[in-house]
């Protein structure tokens, strides 16, 4: 014991004389090392009394230390301090993945976020990470809306008005070839030979042909010919004498393929789409009623196109039946022009059925233009309305007054249908009157459908 009586003090002294093991000890960054209180060293050129600490032997392995040489820290405080550790740019770079799914610790996430602001590059990658992150928790389809385009165009055109304008009469042309180009852009190479088989009606019966997506792609093509022909372009099928028959002019353009087609038939079949609309735009209103033929019967170019729209949104389809592909219906108003147009077209498809003996005789004929037994035509929802169909005559007029039925149909049943993808007998239609003229009406819309 000192003079003073501060035997503690010695000792201590004594004990920091001797050579010790370290004890383990809590981190660096754990400690407030500025509140820990340090022991007084001895006066300088003192040294520690003789025999106070006993000689140790120097051990041949360490001994673990009970007790720390470094005392408790004092209680921590109540604010939460996280402490930034020093990463280097490259392991920094490497946790934003971690950073953007919240998956970094809190020291991690602090060095992260300060490194942040002020190394550029890291920060953009950080953006568009974290905008990845987004699309992966989004409850929404990330297919494009299919009205994108048209609302795209209105409000470019609303803008700054095209100088010569798409007719009115081939807009529901011009959509649905976009929507099917829109459709083959995304699909792979080998989709292009996925199997479709396309299906249409012969008299009594359902007929079908089996190809490929691309081979439907060329069946378009070899059809819209007839359109170029009639417009004075070129003819897909080439020059000289070719048949107007869809279906013959379908199996030349095939059997004329050196090879099974790919999708290299999508750019000529695009590119002859869009000279169609760009010469029947600039022709002006006359050429609305020239006539396109087609071998058995001939539409004004205004019908056709209309027709050629309606085979290209039935086949993109088909298409996209094929390639697991969503596909929706034309828009309300471009579906209510092609039931329209199957409208007009089934008192003479009645007629014709007649003349073949497929369809009930004539039971009051009318002279041209005056009201005849009709069936009440009753389309539903998207793109419906009433129509009244001739039934003895193709030349007689169609009127509510002498209405012997009623047929009810969805507008996309009625269209599938009118192309031959359901029998009338499948159809889901309401019946209501002469049974016979119900059914001569719902054939007829069948016998409409070809290749």
């Amino acid at each position: 014991m000192s003079g003073d009586g501060r035997e503690s003090e010695g000792g201590e002294e004594e004990v920091r004389g001797a050579r010790r093991i370290p004890g383990p000890r809590g981190a660096a960054d754990d400690l407030d090392l500025e509140s820990v209180p340090l022991p007084p060293l001895p006066p300088p050129g003192s040294a520690a009394p003789a025999g106070s600490v006993p000689e140790q032997p120097a051990p041949e392995e360490p001994e673990p230390v009970l007790e720390q040489s470094v005392p408790e820290p004092p209680e921590a405080p109540a604010a939460l301090v996280i402490s930034v550790p020093d990463l280097s740019h490259r392991v920094l770079k490497a946790l934003l993945g971690a950073w953007a799914l919240s998956a970094c610790s809190a020291e991690e996430t602090a060095a992260v976020e300060e490194h942040l602001t002020s190394c550029a590059p890291c920060a953009d990658e950080a953006l568009r990470l974290r905008d990845a992150v987004g699309l992966l928790h989004t409850d929404g389809s990330l297919d494009l809306d299919p009205t994108l385009r048209s609302r795209v165009m209105d409000g470019c055109l609303g803008r700054r008005p095209a100088r010569i304008p798409v007719p009115e009469w081939a807009a529901p042309y011009d959509a649905e070839t976009a929507r099917l180009d829109a459709l083959l852009r995304d699909i792979g190479d080998s989709e292009w030979h996925a199997p479709v088989r396309l299906r249409w009606f012969e008299e009594e019966r359902e007929v079908s042909r089996r190809t490929t997506v691309a081979g439907v792609i060329s069946h378009l093509t070899a059809v819209d010919g007839l359109l170029s022909v009639a417009l004075g372009l070129d003819d897909p099928l080439g020059v000289g004498e070719t048949p107007l028959d869809p279906t013959e002019r379908t199996e030349r353009h095939w059997s004329a393929a050196h090879r099974p087609p790919t999708r290299a038939v999508r750019e000529p079949w695009r590119a002859q789409s869009h000279e169609l609309i760009r010469t029947a735009s600039f022709a002006g209103r006359n050429v609305a009623e020239a006539s396109v033929s087609y071998g058995a019967f001939a539409l004004p170019l205004q019908d056709a196109l209309l027709d050629r729209a309606f085979e290209c949104w039935v086949h993109g389809g088909d298409i996209a039946d094929a390639v697991d592909y969503p596909y929706e219906a034309p828009s309300a108003a471009h579906l209510h022009r092609m039931i329209d147009l199957a409208a007009r077209l089934l008192p003479a498809a009645v007629a014709g059925r007649r003349r073949s003996g497929l369809a009930g005789p004539a039971k009051d004929l009318v002279t041209a233009g005056a009201p005849g037994r009709s069936v009440h035509l009753e389309i539903e929802g998207r793109g419906g309305g009433d129509w009244y169909i001739a039934l003895d005559s193709p030349a007689a007029l169609g009127s509510p007054e002498r209405t012997v039925a009623q047929v009810a149909l969805d507008g996309v049943e009625f269209c599938r249908l009118a192309a031959g993808h359901i029998s009338p007998v499948e159809a889901a239609a309401g019946q209501e009157g002469d049974r016979e003229a119900i059914r001569d009406v719902l054939f007829a819309t069948a016998s409409l459908s070809r290749l």
